[in-house]
């Protein structure tokens, strides 16, 4: 859930950590601090609140080490402060420890320790880290820095990405990591760690990744790896072929609204990763013939909040093109409640960071049970790409606002070209009406430029309603799921309460709570559906609400109070298109409110812990 940057070289450290957790603060945090290696003593600057209050702490100037560690923090044992905030030193102070994830049994171990002599004066699990590995140190480990790690990791029940530094080791950072994320980037004469990519992208675009269980020894000419049994392993280089700039704000004034308007690069580059010169998509690499996908008795597709969405939006896509059973799973549900998984189903994890552990696990437990996996993700060489049999990267490059918006449309957009070339597989649909979604979907670039451009009511609705307390959205079918998703938006950056429901709902409850001036933001772009729709909104607009209506449809003149069109485009990738207005409401309410955009309160970019 936070953030983790390391650095060993030949440059003072404590700029490029900071640096670096400048880079992470989207990944939401409480604290912040930094650990050097100072004329072979430990330093140790950290405190509540943002990454640049260290710079004002007294000995941060003063700072020369070449070797360091660097940690934002958000709350999970002990709130927010000083003695809370990581790194975490060992009570002879040799060790300086930051970590990422939860360890369960903390309790246990704090107690063994406690016993053993050592003292604790912080509530957090971290603190357990640095006093373990003091104790096989200077233990059975007989001054072995690595294999102290290594023990002490063994005994750890949970998830962590951890960085080590220890003072009789100046030129050397361990790293080990178990259900948590972390990258290792390699440079000239220096190396760098960090919990994402984004964190020293403007330093290498060559990283390694470590899978579960395994350890990284960092000098500042050498990176050796090791499983758990100690044995030296070997790692392939990735390149990761960012743009550095991706990563800044390119003079927008938020991330989030610089990411909304980057809707239409990434959606083409995503299109483009595979089409052929033919017009047709190419899965190839999935080696999926008829006869399998013709076996598959169920598609489930497993994620997390927006990634969910994203789920929802082409499950009836799948299931009208390829007449497979499709069901989309929360995947913090999916694991416990026994789900019916075998060898004839299929499961679709999508992941924007590729580290959701949410999503990890589910995915871990459809191998067990011999089901195909298929990761959707953004990022190249994340944990998801690793497990899951098949990888499909969307290109939306670095998402750095926590409210996903260009990750969500890429992950619709590759989805529903996958349902196109299965149901190209199965020859069971009409080739016309393939060839015309397909067209819509390579036009689909243009026309979020021009939904874009064509979003000017959008702020003036945002401020008349800037300061309600509680909005609805209503769609049917297709527009539903981008009800939810519009909700969830609005919810996580403006803090205003919002529910999404299916329109042909409303009457069986919810309408129960509209009353005068009451907000109701309408979906309308199933054509199928869109008279039905408007019938329910009538019902709202008749107890005194007020309406929002997003539509690709040529509507009589009803009495909406505001209407904004998006260009007309197969209702099976109207999700990507309508979102957007949807997207800009949630962002000026925000900026309205005097909100920060980018960091809403208590969420983090990526949950890597349950």
């Amino acid at each position: 859930m936070c953030g983790i940057v390391g650095y060993v070289g030949i440059k003072k450290a404590a700029p490029i950590l900071i640096d670096g957790l400048l880079k992470l603060e989207y990944r939401g945090y409480d604290s912040a601090g930094i650990s050097t290696i100072e004329d072979n003593s430990l330093s140790l600057i950290k405190d509540k609140g943002r990454v640049k209050n260290i710079l004002n702490i007294q000995g941060f100037n003063s700072l020369s080490g070449t070797t360091g560690i660097a940690h934002t923090r958000w709350a999970t044992h002990g709130k927010p402060s000083r003695e809370n905030s990581h790194p975490h030193f060992d009570n002879s102070s040799t060790f300086s420890v930051v970590h990422n994830g939860i360890i369960e049994n903390y309790n246990e171990l704090r107690d063994f320790l406690i016993g053993n002599g050592y003292l604790f004066i912080s509530q957090t699990d971290t603190e357990i880290i640095p006093n373990l590995i003091h104790y096989y140190y200077s233990g059975i480990a007989n001054n072995d820095f690595l294999q102290s790690v290594k023990l002490a990791c063994n005994d750890l029940h949970g998830s962590f990405a951890i960085e080590v530094i220890c003072k009789d080791f100046p030129d050397n950072i361990i790293v080990a990591k178990k259900d948590s994320p972390l990258v290792i980037g390699k440079g000239i004469d220096e190396n760098y760690i960090a919990s994402d990519i984004p964190a020293v992208l403007k330093y290498t675009k060559n990283f390694y990744f470590l899978n579960d269980n395994e350890f990284a020894l960092l000098t500042k000419n050498s990176i050796s790896f090791f499983d758990n049994e100690l044995h030296e392993i070997s790692k392939d280089i990735k390149i990761i072929d960012w743009d550095e700039n991706s990563a800044d704000k390119n003079g927008y004034e938020d991330y989030m609204l610089k990411e909304i308007y980057e809707q239409p690069d990434s959606i083409r580059k995503t299109i483009n990763s595979r089409l052929l010169d033919n017009g047709n998509f190419d899965f190839s690499d999935l080696n999926f013939s008829k006869n399998y996908l013709n076996a598959i008795s169920k598609i489930y597709i497993i994620a997390c909040g927006t990634a969910m969405h994203a789920g929802l939006s082409v499950k009836n896509t799948i299931e009208k093109l390829c007449k497979i059973s499709t069901e989309v799973d929360i995947a913090s549900e999916f694991r416990y409640r026994s789900p019916l998984i075998n060898k004839n189903t299929l499961c679709i994890f999508v992941s924007q960071s590729g580290e959701t552990a949410d999503t990890l696990a589910a995915l871990k437990l459809c191998k067990e049970n011999e089901a195909k996996t298929i990761a959707i993700t953004n990022v190249q060489g994340s944990s998801i790409t690793r497990e899951a049999d098949y990888c499909i990267l969307t290109y939306a490059g670095p998402e750095i606002a926590v409210a996903s918006t260009k990750a969500y449309t890429a992950q619709v957009t590759l989805l529903c070209m996958l349902a196109i070339y299965f149901a190209e597989v199965l020859g069971i649909c009409d080739k016309n009406a393939l060839s015309s979604l397909k067209q819509d979907i390579i036009s689909l670039p243009t026309k979020l430029e021009t939904t874009l451009n064509n979003c000017n009511l959008i702020k003036d609705f945002a401020l008349k309603v800037y300061n309600e307390h509680d909005l609805f959205f209503l769609g049917r079918g297709i527009d539903y799921s981008i009800a939810l998703e519009g909700s969830l938006k609005l919810k996580e950056i403006s803090y205003i309460h919002s529910e999404a429901y299916a329109a042909g709902e409303l009457k069986h409850g919810p309408i129960a709570l509209i009353e005068n001036d009451t907000t109701v933001i309408t979906i309308l772009t199933d054509k199928n559906l869109v008279k039905k729709s408007i019938s329910n909104t009538q019902e709202v607009i008749t107890r005194g609400a007020k309406t929002l209506i997003i539509t690709n449809q040529n509507l009589p003149n009803y009495n909406f109070d505001t209407v904004v069109e998006i260009p007309e485009i197969n209702e099976f990738i109207s999700p990507v298109l309508a979102i957007v207005p949807l997207q800009l409401l949630a962002y000026y309410i925000s900026k309205e409110k005097g909100l920060d955009v980018d960091k809403p309160r208590n969420l983090a970019k990526s949950v890597t812990v349950e």
